[in-house]
């Protein structure tokens, strides 16, 4: 009994020590993620890198339809995008939105030094009932695709993305009539016009629609006094497209879009171009995702490429398959061909030919 005793009492002693430092310990404080959630502001991000081998010169002084993946044979930071967001569903609110890396060149305002970092988004926000009123820096209405890599199904993107604006500043309202359908207004300085290049402002409309519910229709207007190619006078510029995609399966989408342009020249002349994309997708297994983009643009005036005042009639096919290897990453790979009714594309020995053909590879991840 008296050994039992004295062994108890050992250990004791050794344990106090242990209980005490666990007693003693602080409470864990509150992460910053919990901190911001519980005050309504969301951050989110990602980070898109990748590899792109073509057979022609796509890099000065060479050509190209392309709009963010103009690097010939060469690994890149094509972007780091941040978004910081507070929106509530009524009362005040604001986003700002960050790209960084090589593609924040391409977007970034005109007049602006070219640089790898851009404000791509920076607006106020007021929402009652049913308006949703901005006001500042914000991404255009048109178009399928987007700045941002993560809301997109290919690498690349279309032609017809390089021939609408990025981004507008100035104020919108948007009224949500219902589920179904809401209505969009605005005005704004113009096409990517951080500072307005002329005294003339932009209006926008639009419609966004969802009549049932695998299928979603957005119609969008942009017109107002913009300096015409060649930088010389100014004359209404008016665009309009429509975007519509439907759901046809839990794993097969389909969608469309159309885009039509035109701009009023000094002496009384107009010039235009348009096109038409079409796009498929696939999930094949859970994991594993294909998508298709099929397109035509036509440059009548030469305008949009610089190859007036010769139009260039050109086609594109994407194939795109994704290996999503998390909820938060993707690992892409896709093979793209773009031909032109006329020789265009510039080889690395200066002779010209038809058709280009890339090869691409992406790591994209998302927090």
């Amino acid at each position: 009994m008296k050994k039992l005793l004295i062994a108890s009492a050992v250990a004791a002693l050794f344990a106090a020590p242990a209980t005490v430092l666990a007693q003693a310990k602080p409470p864990s404080g509150p992460t910053l993620g919990s901190v911001l959630e519980a005050s309504g502001i969301n951050v989110s991000g990602h980070i898109d890198a990748g590899y792109t081998h073509a057979d022609r010169n796509i890099e000065a002084p060479g050509f190209s339809t392309r709009v963010f993946d103009s690097q010939n044979n060469s690994f890149v930071l094509r972007q780091v995008g941040l978004t910081v967001a507070k929106q509530p569903k009524e009362g005040f609110g604001a986003l700002v939105n960050i790209t960084a890396g090589r593609d924040a060149e391409v977007i970034n305002s005109a007049g602006a030094t070219p640089s790898q970092f851009d404000l791509t988004q920076a607006y106020a926000q007021y929402a009652g009932g049913p308006l949703t009123v901005i006001a500042g820096k914000f991404v255009t209405l048109h178009g399928t695709e987007v700045i941002a890599s993560p809301g997109n199904a290919n690498i690349s993107r279309s032609i017809l993305f390089g021939a609408i604006p990025f981004t507008h500043t100035g104020a919108r309202v948007t009224w949500a009539l219902n589920d179904q359908f809401s209505f969009v207004g605005g005005l704004n300085n113009g096409w990517d016009q951080l500072v307005d290049g002329n005294k003339g402002k932009t209006v926008e409309l639009g419609a966004i629609m969802n009549p049932i519910k695998p299928l979603s229709i957005t119609a969008s207007l942009y017109s107002g006094k913009e300096v015409p190619p060649g930088g010389v006078g100014e004359g209404t510029r008016d665009s309009v497209n429509v975007v519509a995609t439907y759901n046809i399966t839990d794993t097969l989408s389909a969608g469309a879009e159309i885009l039509y342009v035109t701009q009023d020249v000094p002496g009384g002349s107009k010039v235009k171009y348009n096109g038409i994309a079409l796009y498929g997708g696939y999930l094949f297994m859970p994991k594993l995702r294909g998508s298709l983009r099929l397109e035509q643009f036509d440059d009548k005036n030469g305008v949009r490429f610089g190859t007036a005042p010769t139009g260039v009639e050109y086609r594109e096919g994407t194939a795109t398959v994704a290996y999503l290897a998390a909820d938060n990453f993707e690992l892409r790979g896709e093979v793209r061909r773009d031909t032109a009714d006329r020789a265009v594309f510039v080889d690395s020995n200066g002779a010209v030919s038809k058709n280009l053909l890339t090869i691409a590879m992406q790591v994209l991840y998302k927090f």
